[in-house]
């Protein structure tokens, strides 16, 4: 109970007929602790859903929410062919503006030579069909 890294917050990896999908809630990247293995320990993830939203001030949220650059280097961590942002734009609840973490998102994918259409912050209400790996 004493080891906040240890409690993640609804992290989950669910296994189906069309592949995996792993679920991150809220839970700071501590180094990419939650990320680490899941390749090894579930085998390949078809998609992950990640939080990329209420970040900032880093110095008081950096244990309890990953920040967009952070939720892509765990989406390369785990191994995922696509990924999901959520915990963004329903409402400001940091520092951050609502539409920051898009901003952040697109930023990090660009730095890491990644699709944009393999991760995508999906605003509420939204859909996607998950292609199939």
């Amino acid at each position: 109970m004493g080891d906040r890294s240890m409690a993640l917050w609804a992290a989950f990896v669910i296994a189906g007929p069309a592949g995996k999908v792993l679920h991150i809630g809220d839970t700071g990247f501590d180094r990419g602790r939650p990320y680490r293995d899941l390749a090894a320990r579930h085998g390949p993830i078809r998609a992950a859903i990640l939080p990329i939203g209420a970040y900032e001030p880093r110095w008081f949220m950096r244990g309890q929410h990953q920040n967009p650059a952070e939720a892509v280097e765990g989406f390369l961590m785990s191994g995922a062919a696509h990924a999901i942002g959520h915990h963004w734009g329903t409402f400001q609840l940091t520092d951050e503006a609502r539409e920051a973490p898009l901003v952040a998102l697109n930023a990090a994918l660009s730095a890491r030579q990644i699709a944009p259409n393999r991760f995508r912050p999906l605003a509420p209400g939204d859909v996607w069909a998950i292609p199939a790996a």
